[in-house]
């Protein structure tokens, strides 16, 4: 039974997870106040309704299990300013430098989807 149990689990160790971002997701600061209120680097900001957040593995969490914690995040927003999606990062994709901070730092930069990388012009 151990046996099977291992290698069961092997292949699922094994696998590295790799994320594609959208070219307009931003990097940032992010703490959950009491929902839907937040602060993004340091700032007021507010979950949008029905805004999705991504832990390091990729599965959904809820917003009030990671309240009060300060993340380091992916995230986009929707046509109002709200975070819409959010993603935990993990330290590979924290290693990924540049990455913008700000939608003007977005427009003037150039995104490889395929390499996940951003190039400063």
């Amino acid at each position: 039974i151990f046996l099977a149990a291992a290698v069961i689990a092997a292949p699922a160790g094994a696998q590295v997870l790799q994320r594609n971002f959208p070219a307009n997701a931003l990097r940032g600061t992010l703490v959950v106040g009491a929902p839907p209120e937040a602060t993004l680097n340091g700032k007021n900001a507010r979950l949008a309704p029905g805004a999705r957040i991504r832990a390091q593995d990729n599965l959904l969490v809820m917003s009030a299990s990671i309240s009060g914690a300060s993340l380091l995040v992916h995230y986009t927003l929707d046509t109002y300013g709200l975070l819409r999606e959010i993603w935990i990062r993990t330290p590979a994709e924290a290693d990924k430098r540049p990455w913008p901070e700000t939608p003007a730092e977005a427009q003037t930069w150039v995104f490889d989807p395929v390499a996940q990388v951003w190039a400063k012009p």
